[in-house]
């Protein structure tokens, strides 16, 4: 390779070995890792089920302020063999607790603008009870456990990495 060419990326951090996916159809469970567009329907059309009363989508955004400074985009990276592993396990446990037809996780790397979805968690379940806790645990998991690192980066040109950890359901820091 001559000094004028580019080192190449390792495959977890090239978008073209990108989507990275685990599907377990037996309990109706789709992981997607992905550097495009995350796509709603697509996780909803995942998850449904004849059997399903409920069925319930969560869509993480990008917003443009962070602690009062302006936010520019956001980025995403992850280790995809851990990470796929981690959502999997996941999405069986929340099958399990709540009876559930289906889930569906799907998280964006890279560039993510504002206004755009960094993460879409889809669930059904046969009553809505069932299904909105089990939306609410899967986010939470996801946020606690799996290996994504974030930075935020600032109009201002400042930037911060970040565990998605750091934070609680209000925004709030974790003590991590």
């Amino acid at each position: 390779m001559s000094s004028s060419e580019p080192t190449p990326l390792p495959a977890h951090l090239d978008p073209k070995t990108y989507p990275r996916t685990h599907h377990d159809t037996t309990q109706n469970i789709h992981i997607t890792l992905t550097y495009e567009t995350l796509d709603a329907n697509t996780c909803l059309s995942q998850t449904s089920s004849p059997a399903a009363g409920a069925n319930i989508l969560f869509l993480g955004t990008t917003r443009d302020t962070f602690e009062g400074r302006s936010v520019s985009q956001l980025s995403y990276t992850a280790y995809p063999p851990l990470t796929l592993k981690t959502l999997a396990g996941i999405a069986e446990a929340a099958v399990k607790t709540h009876k559930l037809e289906g889930v569906s996780i799907a998280h964006r790397l890279g560039t993510v603008p504002i206004g755009e979805a960094s993460i879409a968690i889809a669930v059904s379940a046969g009553h809505r009870g069932a299904a909105w806790r089990a939306g609410e645990e899967v986010l939470e998991a996801c946020k606690e456990k799996a290996e994504i690192w974030k930075r935020e980066e600032f109009v201002d040109g400042g930037m911060e990495w970040r565990v998605n950890a750091d934070r609680d359901a209000e925004g709030e820091g974790c003590g991590v």
